[in-house]
Parts: C-alpha cells; sequence; structure tokens
C-alpha cells in the first residue's frame, strides 16, 4: 500500500512540475498581450474579453490535445509507460532545454523578443493585430501553442507518461490539472487587465523581471530532470 501510494505520489509530482514549467514559457502570454493592445484600440471592452477568453481556450485545447496524443503513443508503443532509456533521453533533452533558455530564449537583452524565427514571429504579430472574430482568436491561441512546442513538447510527454502510471480514477483529474496550471498564466493576465492593470504596466513588468523569468524557467527544467532522475530512473 505504501509503495502505491509513493508511485502515485511521484506521478503527481511529474505532472505538476512539468505543468509548472510549462507555464513559466513566455510566447502566450506575450502574443495575449499582443491581442490586447490589437483588440483594445478597436473594439469595446466586452468584444475583448471574448476574444481574450476564446484565445485562452484555443491554447488550453491544444495542449490537451497535445497531451492526449502523446499518452495515446506511449501507451500504444512502449508497452503503458516510457522505458528508462527512454525517460534517460528525455532527462537529457530538459538539461538541454535549460541551457537554451538561459542563453537563446530571448533574442536580445532590452527586449521580451523571443527565439521564434522572424517569419513565425511575424507571422504571429499579424495574426494578433488581425483577429477580429472569436474562431480567430480560438486558433490565435493554438497557434502559440503549437509554436512553442519545442521547449513545451517535452514536458507534454513527459506529463502524459507521468498520466498513464496513475489510476484511472486519477488520470482525468491530473489530465485537467496539467492542462489548467499550463494556461494558468493567461488568466492571471485577464484577472490583472480586467482589475485596472494596462497592458503597458504588464510588459513594462516583463521586461524588468525577464531574467528572473528566464532563469526560474531553466530551473524548472533542470528541476524536473533532476526529479525524474532521483524517483524514476534511480530510485527503481
Amino acid at each position: 500500500m505504501d509503495g502505491f501510494i509513493s508511485v502515485n505520489y511521484v506521478q503527481i509530482c511529474t505532472i505538476f512540475l512539468a505543468a509548472v514549467v510549462h507555464a513559466s514559457l513566455q510566447l502566450g502570454l506575450g502574443t495575449l498581450l499582443l491581442l490586447y493592445h490589437a483588440s483594445l484600440g478597436k473594439h469595446i471592452r466586452k468584444k475583448t474579453k471574448i476574444l481574450v477568453t476564446n484565445y485562452i481556450f484555443g491554447a488550453g485545447f491544444l495542449i490537451a490535445l497535445i497531451v492526449s496524443a502523446f499518452a495515446f503513443l506511449i501507451s500504444t508503443t512502449n508497452r503503458g509507460s516510457l522505458s528508462p532509456e527512454m525517460l534517460g533521453i528525455a532527462v537529457s533533452i530538459m538539461l538541454v532545454l535549460a541551457i537554451i533558455i538561459w542563453f537563446f530564449y530571448y533574442k536580445t537583452r532590452r527586449s521580451t523578443e523571443l527565439w521564434l524565427p522572424k517569419a513565425v514571429s511575424r507571422y504571429i504579430t499579424n495574426r494578433a493585430k488581425l483577429t477580429e472574430s472569436n474562431t480567430e482568436s480560438f486558433a490565435l491561441g493554438m497557434l502559440t501553442a503549437l509554436a512553442e512546442m519545442p521547449f513545451s513538447a517535452i514536458l507534454m510527454v513527459v506529463a502524459g507518461n507521468a498520466i498513464l502510471a496513475l489510476p484511472e480514477v486519477i488520470r482525468i483529474v491530473a489530465f485537467l490539472a496539467y492542462v489548467v496550471i499550463a494556461i494558468l498564466p493567461l488568466f492571471v493576465l485577464r484577472f490583472f487587465i480586467r482589475h485596472g492593470r494596462t497592458v503597458v504596466d504588464v510588459q513594462k513588468w516583463r521586461v524588468k523581471n525577464k531574467n528572473f523569468l528566464k532563469i526560474m524557467s531553466g530551473i524548472g527544467f533542470m528541476t524536473l530532470a533532476i526529479f525524474i532522475i532521483a524517483f524514476r530512473l534511480i530510485g527503481e
């Protein structure tokens, strides 16, 4: 019984850590700020609120879809869970991503411009400025979640693998918790802007705390990697 509880505890902690690291990534938040900036200049606040809500749901929907897809692939190709060798590869990727985030995630020291290729960055910026309908804002949320995949994919693989190791009655709760935590910063931004903060205020805060956010995100990747090493690779 103690072993059963211990295994579940490790899986839940893995899912939680992966979700928190996912939430620390900045592309979704930056794009939402662009959407706010463009929409508030053209629409009444109620219309902007609806567009923002659909954007958040779009991001959450794609994250849920990808986690589900990874879990399905793992369950059908790896006898229900990743092998220690595959987990070792995942850990190595996370350690490399931590270093990449520290040195290459932001393009310049004086702004929050991210690592994206110029063509992709320009396309996302233009879509944020031109978004007028609920469908477009939902698709924009999906697009940003997809564009963040070079950093978030390994987190969703690890989370999907951990979800599969849980009892069936807990899986759906863990799955939903991952998605909600991953998009929580978007809800927090929406809350602050609805309660008096401006887009400029939030962007100034992001610029001022950019190094802190970058360091903490990298540490998050390393913490998750070390946790998996300690409790899944060495501990078993």
